[in-house]
């Protein structure tokens, strides 16, 4: 499978989305630090400007041009006919953009500290200043990044999922988009409503999705979620697994 990633890599280095989509990512890490003011400056440095959301948009949209544009445009069967077999092919995929996923996560957490190397939108923090969980403010960061890594990686298990069941590039846009932005307030109007059990309802894959916000701002997210951050995690690191099993499933009965 080297062969594979190598080349899955090569394609990602010469294409110029996954580059320019980090013009976005600055600029709105930017708005986002103006917009909560000077108030918030160590929930921001913990959050990399709450910039999490924001890479789980541009992973979709990288994500999609790896797996459904392929498909959509049909220069997956060359690849297909090249490689030794189906399964290095789509794993090869899954390992690049999760490869990318740490990357952006990179670049946030770089951009958070030049922010606050030349505080011009921030007040000026102390790294070894305790924060949350009894940490230091640089090992906040740290681990939120790490646990956002974990959300993340669910988001790009529903793209590889997405992509296998729908060829239309945009389509697999506005439906992962819609999972992001409307997946939470689902979940908590599926434990409103009490439809079944809600012991069982709370393990829906949408309620996974604060895992990170619940990380960072406990008190306001545990009421909807139910679940601790340790259940979260777990659950989130799961349906990852099945998601991916999912589309390794649906890829490898795939016509091309």
């Amino acid at each position: 499978m080297n062969s594979e990633i190598r080349q899955e890599l090569y394609k990602l280095r010469h294409r110029r989305l996954p580059w320019l989509v980090i013009i976005p990512l600055v600029i709105l890490m930017i708005i986002i630090g103006l917009a909560m003011g000077r108030t918030y400056s160590n929930l921001l440095v913990m959050t990399c400007y709450d910039s999490s959301t924001i890479i789980w948009l541009l992973l979709v949209i990288v994500g999609s041009t790896i797996f459904s544009m392929e498909f959509q445009n049909g220069t997956i069967i060359p690849l297909m006919y090249h490689s030794s077999s189906r399964s290095a092919v789509f794993f090869a995929k899954v390992l690049v953009l999760l490869m990318y996923n740490v990357f952006l996560h990179m670049i946030a957490m770089a951009i958070t500290i030049l922010l606050n190397i030349v505080p011009l939108i921030n007040n000026p923090i102390s790294w070894t200043a305790i924060y949350q969980y009894h940490q230091p403010l640089w090992l906040n960061m740290l681990v939120t990044t790490g646990v956002d890594l974990i959300t993340s990686s669910m988001i790009i298990s529903l793209i590889c999922l997405t992509s296998c069941l729908i060829n239309s590039n945009m389509t697999v846009i506005a439906l992962n988009t819609l999972i992001i932005f409307m997946g939470s307030g689902l979940s908590s109007n599926l434990q409103l409503a009490q439809v079944g059990s809600r012991n069982l309802i709370r393990w829906n894959p949408f309620n996974m999705l604060n895992l990170t916000n619940q990380y960072y701002n406990y008190a306001a997210y545990h009421p909807a979620s139910l679940l601790s951050n340790g259940q979260l995690f777990w659950g989130t690191f799961i349906y990852t697994i099945i998601f991916v099993l999912l589309g390794y499933g649906c890829f490898q009965r795939k016509h091309f």
